[in-house]
């Protein structure tokens, strides 16, 4: 890990976590926030994996996966890590743990063109770019859709 040395341990998210995280979404994605109704959904919504990461008793981290078991895919909606907790291993703890519980064969994603720190986060854990959605964020920033195939466990089905 790199920078300052802070603890944080991975929970589940609840609803009870809605004001943290809308805050932690605006620091993060500033006009690309959720709204309190679609961060309510992503706290509520039955079958999502709803994680945060905690420094200091506060939340610094979030990440929801929604695993589409009919495509076998699961999809990272949204990861994001305050600004002062950055580079210290969070972002890739909340994703490893997001796709191990999702634990299907295939994880998607999407991410601002300019995140350079995000796509080298995703690169570097074995996604791969897979196409790109032309102005997809509010900003009229395109979105590049990135996908990881996943080792499944030796106990299940091993097929795409």
């Amino acid at each position: 890990m790199k920078g300052e040395e802070r603890n944080f341990s991975l929970e589940e998210a609840t609803w009870r976590d809605l004001l943290a995280l809308r805050n932690l979404e605006k620091e993060c994605f500033g006009t690309d926030a959720w709204s309190l109704l679609e961060l309510l959904g992503v706290l509520t919504f039955p079958d999502i994996v709803r994680l945060k990461a905690l420094g200091e008793r506060e939340m610094v981290g979030f990440i929801a996966g929604d695993p589409k078991r009919e495509e076998r895919t699961g999809w990272i909606l949204t990861l994001g890590v305050l600004p002062g907790w950055r580079r210290m291993g969070i972002a890739e703890a909340l994703l490893g743990k997001c796709e191990q519980l999702m634990n299907l064969s295939r994880v998607k994603l999407t991410v601002r063109r300019g995140n350079e720190p995000a796509i080298r986060l995703y690169e570097k854990t074995g996604y791969r770019q897979i196409n790109i959605w032309p102005k997809y964020y509010k900003s009229g920033e395109d979105g590049l859709v990135f996908e990881k195939i996943m080792e499944m466990q030796r106990d299940g089905d091993l097929s795409q």
